[in-house]
């Protein structure tokens, strides 16, 4: 980890206006499309990590409370999954020791799922909103040859970057010939 490097933070008149140049991509080649959108992040990354957490903290702005128990929401079911898939054999043994507060706490878990079901969308669209933004930029943003060049040294791995890095543990790499 001490070699990554953090991307530079690309132009404004590169990332949207001045010489970017915008396509729709051809929808028949989804191969072609795919390595656009994985260069597309690899270049823009700095940019689009920033975008996120710009439309994240406006959302949050916008409904502060609703995102925090958003967040406690989503928080406290993955905790709850990941201690009832580790610890099975004591959930199984509460149950079977304490019937009604199981049931009571079933209740009360369910009636906070539907009451911070509103809260848990604000929260997710948060997060989702700022990904469909940067999917839509990487598909339609043409490459340039500086954009090419860049994600060449990022394939080859004389540079590692945190998009490139994440883009690796999802098993995606790009077409280095194109």
């Amino acid at each position: 980890m001490a070699d990554v490097q953090l991307a530079p933070l690309r132009p404004l008149s590169d990332f949207l206006m001045g010489s970017a140049r915008f396509q729709v991509p051809n929808i028949n080649d989804p191969e072609k499309w795919a390595n656009r959108v994985l260069n597309n992040l690899l270049y823009y990354q700095t940019n689009y990590f920033l975008k996120a957490l710009l439309v994240f903290l406006i959302i949050g702005i916008m409904h502060p409370v609703q995102m925090m128990c958003g967040f406690v929401a989503i928080s406290v079911a993955f905790g709850g999954f990941v201690y009832c898939t580790n610890t099975q054999w004591k959930a199984r043994q509460f149950k079977q020791n304490h019937p009604v507060i199981s049931v009571l706490i079933i209740l009360l878990t369910g009636y906070l799922l539907v009451y911070m079901f509103g809260a848990v969308l604000v929260f997710l669209f948060g997060i989702a909103f700022p990904m469909l933004l940067i999917l839509i930029h990487a598909s339609l943003r043409m490459r340039n040859i500086k954009n090419k060049v860049t994600n060449k040294l990022e394939v080859v791995g004389l540079k590692k970057t945190p998009m490139g890095i994440i883009l690796e543990g999802l098993g995606q790499e790009p077409d280095i010939l194109s």
